[in-house]
This record gives structure tokens, sequence and C-alpha cells, in this order.
């Protein structure tokens, strides 16, 4: 009887699992999920899920996709806008629950959201008309890679802007492998590592956003922008200059890292996650101190995986970075450090999650030569 009941139990769970899933792909209310609008020569992108944050499912990247390259097509769509609806958020990442969900039931989700939502950060880096992406707001992984990949990128005194995957498991994917290794010096590094935030004028000055600009002249700003007959990116880039000339806001406080920039170059210059750990422990400053007390919470598989992604990817295109973000996400998706991660900080948010391996140096090179290997014909292609 008890065995009975185990197993209707069991069962039913699965389904539920399945169900949360299904409704991840089939949302009842996809069409309102992202909103299209030709507004004068402009294609405008709505992420509408205020109450989720806007994060980013398949549904909404299944929509972008083929309207953005439409709209890169058609002679009529000068520009293209995307912004986040509710004031909060622009996006503030993926939905890694259903992401967890569909890893433990075996869905084809784990294979299809990232193999897509990488060719749909592909389009935008790769976009001929110019991209404007208004991130004011939360502004974390999935939505970074709706927006950094872009011509331009909005900051405003709202914006939040981290890649915090080491903590969960993961690794700082939607093209980080290329554009935290082009940051200033070890910046990139240092963000991808820790997971730190940047917010407001940070995010323009560390190279992330390219324009600061009042979060109350957003309106203002679009308008302008929809109004423009036949934008060239010069014409584009002269109203958002303008506008980010105009704001003053924080223009006199220093970049919230300036005093550490030195510290952060010098130790984080190393050949391996060992070696940077051995830097900050032998600097002994607080500065160092907190650096380490930080990475010793963050996965060390995904410590190990992210450094070897932007030592790669520095020298590679965005296309070959997204093929090999896309092995990393299978290795990751197979592994047991993201569904810990994720149960840790998601489900049961007791911020205590079991690593395995829990160290270092049981992190083996034969498990990062695979995860970084080829998938034959499941590589992604672009």
């Amino acid at each position: 009887m008890a065995l009975r009941v185990l197993k209707t139990a069991l069962s039913l769970r699965s389904v539920y699992r399945l169900q949360r899933i299904q409704a991840h792909l089939m949302s009842s209310n996809a069409g309102a999920e992202v909103l299209f609008e030709r507004v004068g020569n402009a294609g405008v992108i709505t992420l509408n899920r205020p109450k989720a944050l806007n994060a980013l499912n398949l549904t909404m990247i299944r929509q972008i996709y083929p309207q953005l390259k439409k709209w890169e097509s058609d002679s009529e769509t000068e520009i293209v806008i995307i912004k986040g609806a509710g004031g909060k958020a622009f996006c503030a990442g993926g939905d890694i629950r259903a992401l967890s969900d569909a890893g433990k039931a075996g869905d084809a989700l784990v294979k299809d959201l990232f193999r897509e939502e990488y060719i749909l950060n592909n389009a935008i880096g790769t976009c001929k008309k110019p991209y404007v992406a208004l991130i004011d707001g939360i502004t974390m992984g999935g939505g970074v890679g709706l927006s950094v990949h872009g011509r331009f990128r909005v900051a405003t005194e709202k914006t939040l802007f981290a890649m915090p995957e080491t903590a969960i498991g993961l690794f700082p994917d939607v093209g980080g492998g290329y554009f935290l290794p082009r940051l200033q010096g070890k910046l990139g590094l240092f963000l991808a590592l820790t997971g730190f935030r940047l917010k407001g004028r940070d995010v323009q000055r560390a190279g992330v956003a390219t324009h600061f600009v009042l979060s109350e002249k957003v309106g203002a700003l679009e308008k302008d922008l929809v109004d423009l007959k036949s934008p060239s990116v010069s014409d584009v880039a002269q109203v958002l200059d303008s506008y980010h000339k105009q704001n003053t806001l924080d223009a006199e406080k220093p970049f919230v890292l300036q005093q550490h920039t030195e510290a952060i170059d010098r130790l984080f210059k190393a050949s391996s996650v060992e070696e940077i750990m051995e830097n900050l422990q032998k600097d002994g400053s607080d500065f160092a101190q907190k650096q380490l007390e930080t990475l010793a919470k963050m996965s060390p598989t995904s410590l190990k995986l992210t450094f070897r992604q932007l030592q790669a990817g520095a020298s590679m295109s965005l296309q070959e970075v997204f093929v090999m973000e896309y092995r990393l996400s299978q290795a990751c998706m197979m592994g047991h450090d993201f569904y810990e991660g994720v149960r840790a900080v998601i489900i049961d948010k007791d911020q205590n999650p079991k690593w395995k391996p829990s160290t270092l140096a049981e992190v083996t090179e034969e498990f990062m030569e695979e995860s970084f290997g080829s998938l034959g014909d499941r590589d992604l292609i672009l």
C-alpha cells in the first residue's frame, strides 16, 4: 500500500513538472508576453512579463527571432528598439526554474532553449539595422543577451547589471565569452567569476552600456528615435549622445570599482582559477579577502568553466563563442551543480548549495576537455 502511494506521489510530481514545462513552452497568453509595434520607421519590441521581471522563455524567443529578421530585411523598418514593460526590469534573465524542471524530466527544452536563444543573440549581434536596447531596470543573464550585442545599449539610474551564473552552477553565457574579455583589463573576468553587480552610470562606464540617460527621459528619447527619417547609425548615435550629455546624474562620482581597478588587473591576471585564489590569499587586503569569500561560495565547476570560456573567447568571433557556449550549456545540463544551484537559490532558497565536486582541485582536466569538446552533429549551427 505504502509503495503504491509513493508511486502515485512520484507520478503526480512528474505530471506537475511536465505541466510546468508545457506552460513554459505554450503559455496561454503567449501573444502578450512580447509586444511588437511599428512606430514611425521603427520596429519596437516590448518584453511584457512584468510580474516575472520580463524573464525570457522559449515562447518569447520564438516570437522575437522571426520578427527581428523580418524587420531587418524590411525596407520600411529603419531601426529596432527593445524595452521591458513594468518599470522594474528590462529582463532579469532566463526562466531557469523551467529549465531545471526540464532537465530533470529529460525534456528537449534544455537543448532547444539554449540553441534558439543563442541563435537570437547572434541575430542581434549581426543585425544590419541600428538596434537600441533600453535597459531601464534589472538586466541579467538572458536580458544581457538581448541587449549587449546590439549596437546601442542605454542604461538609466535604475539599471542593475550582473552575470550571476557561477552562483547557480552555470556560466555567463549568451555571449559572455565574447563581450566580457573585451571589457577593460580584467574587469570582465572579475564580473564573470564573482557575479559583481553594476548599477546606473557604472554600467556605461564599464562598457556594458553605450549611453546613460535619466529613466524619466527614456520616453522622450524613444519618441525622438522613432521620429528619425531614414536614420544612419551616426544619426541614431547623435540622438543618444545628446541625451547622454544632458544627464549629469552621478557624473562626479567615481566608477564603483575605480579604487580597485589596479588590484583587479593584478590579482585576476592568472593562468587558472587556483592561481587567482592564491593571488587573493597572498594579497591579504580587505578587498582581496572579500573576493575570496565570494568565490568560495560559487560552484567550483562553474568557476573553472567560466575562466576557460573567457580565456578562449578573447580570441574568438562572436559565432565561435556561441558554438563553444552551447557545448558548455549541454555539459551543465548533464551535470549536478545547475540543479543544486537552482534548488538552493530559487526553490528552497536556503542559499546553501552542496556543490559536487566541492573543490577546484576535484574538477578534472578530463571533465573540462569533455565540456569544451565537439558535440558532433548536435553542435550549434549558426
